[in-house]
């Protein structure tokens, strides 16, 4: 996992460094933590909090439509533990396209997660750091998770609105994946 803004695609790379303008524009300080994520870490977020009959049965799927690497890639992973923290597979997270970028809130020299933390700016108003990077995203045209209505994911942007396989088939993403990260 990276924090390298560097790595990012060249458009959204630009879109993410103005966000990170606008934030402290406002007073707010966001810190990159992920840009490109492999997927082999991708996986182990999957697989957090998940039993190992909903993993199998993903796993049979993707291998019965040909995605034998991506398939490969959960599984060798292994058992993971902690919170449910996605719904990507790997592959399907913009993470590992590079349009993707996690931050983090910092407030008093300490990363703050709460998105009901607030904090008042110069103009004397109050407002929570996650919302207002959520906004200034918006306003780039990029997608905050933090306004999605399944599983919010304040620190995450993406360049793209939508997922992974509205744009692409699984055969192409399975090639692209063994292509970016073939040593992995």
């Amino acid at each position: 996992m990276s924090r390298n803004i560097n790595l990012l695609e060249s458009d959204f790379r630009r879109n993410a460094l103005n966000l990170l303008v606008a934030c402290r524009t406002l007073g707010i300080e966001m810190r990159p933590y992920c840009t490109i994520r492999d997927p082999y870490k991708q996986a182990r977020l999957y697989r957090q909090s998940r039993p190992f009959s909903e993993i199998e049965r993903r796993v049979n799927e993707l291998k019965q439509s040909g995605a034998d690497f991506l398939a490969d890639v959960i599984l060798s992973v292994g058992p993971q533990h902690g919170r449910h923290v996605t719904n990507a597979i790997p592959g399907l997270s913009w993470h590992q396209w590079g349009e993707a970028l996690d931050c983090f809130w910092l407030v008093d020299d300490e990363a703050e997660w709460s998105s009901r933390q607030k904090v008042v700016i110069g103009d004397g108003r109050e407002i929570n750091g996650y919302k207002a990077y959520g906004e200034e995203a918006r306003n780039l045209g990029l997608t905050s998770g933090g306004f999605w209505s399944r599983l919010k994911d304040w620190p995450h942007v993406q360049k793209r609105p939508r997922s992974v396989l509205s744009y692409y088939s699984l055969a192409d993403v399975e090639e692209e994946m063994k292509r970016r990260f073939p040593n992995d």
